[in-house]
């Protein structure tokens, strides 16, 4: 692998919006507690970053990455050269919460 594409690997970022650790929680039917656990963090801080009170550290999202991709996910990471208007992969997250919602809203759990 060349600099340049080592380079480009590193300038990944990932966007973790509240809905979207939301939608990933539930597509792995756990509960804030699990996830916290799974994470390592306190179940507070599930519960904050899906009310959008907090937002994972840099390192966190990184690893939410990893769980979703692991979970079958429907989540992309954003590169800087991923598109054109820079959320590419944000439109891809928000139409899988849409439909993770959906989902929820169709069995009437929540």
């Amino acid at each position: 692998m060349s600099n340049e594409q080592n380079k480009r690997r590193r300038r990944a970022t990932y966007i973790w919006k509240p809905e979207m650790i939301r939608a990933l929680r539930e597509h792995m039917d756990l509960t804030q507690r699990e996830l916290a656990d799974l994470l390592e963090v306190r179940q507070q801080t599930i519960s904050e970053w899906e009310t959008g009170l907090h937002t994972p550290h840099r390192s966190t999202q990184k690893t939410l990455t990893m769980v979703a991709e692991r979970a079958g996910f429907p989540y992309l990471s954003q590169t800087s050269e991923t598109s054109a208007d820079g959320d590419g992969a944000q439109h891809n997250g928000e139409e899988a919460a849409e439909r993770a919602d959906a989902d929820t809203a169709g069995t009437g759990s929540a």
